[in-house]
């Protein structure tokens, strides 16, 4: 969990502000996500990382027991099968500290979301 005090203002401030154990997994999550979406915008909204084009593609944060990704109420539908083994809820997935991180699951949620902005906004910047 990050403290509330030193808001990051950058995802690298926020990995660098994370417990040591946990900033790996951050590292993780941030260069899977760059792969899958190349060009998205990163940013930080609420407090957590983000990676958007024109709408919020997918944010993900550290918690004491899991990183939480949050892909969007339809990603987690779309996914729900691959899901099954993990903790969800409505737009949420938590992967937790202690197991490795589902790269590919990972990429293959942040490419589903690339897709829906396309339909939804048109032409993809890269």
């Amino acid at each position: 969990m990050i403290s509330k005090k030193t808001r990051p203002e950058s995802i690298a401030e926020y990995i660098k502000a994370a417990p040591k154990e946990t900033q790996k997994k951050l590292r993780e999550m941030r260069a899977c996500i760059r792969t899958a979406a190349p060009g998205a915008e990163e940013s930080m909204k609420w407090g957590m990382p983000t990676f958007s084009y024109q709408r919020i593609l997918v944010i993900f944060a550290a918690f004491k027991h899991h990183i939480g990704f949050f892909p969007t109420p339809s990603a987690v539908r779309a996914f729900k099968k691959d899901l099954s083994k993990f903790k969800t809820s409505k737009g949420t997935i938590q992967f937790p500290l202690e197991k490795p991180l589902p790269l590919s699951l990972i990429r293959k949620i942040t490419k589903f979301r690339v897709r829906e902005s396309l339909e939804r906004d048109g032409k993809w910047k890269s």
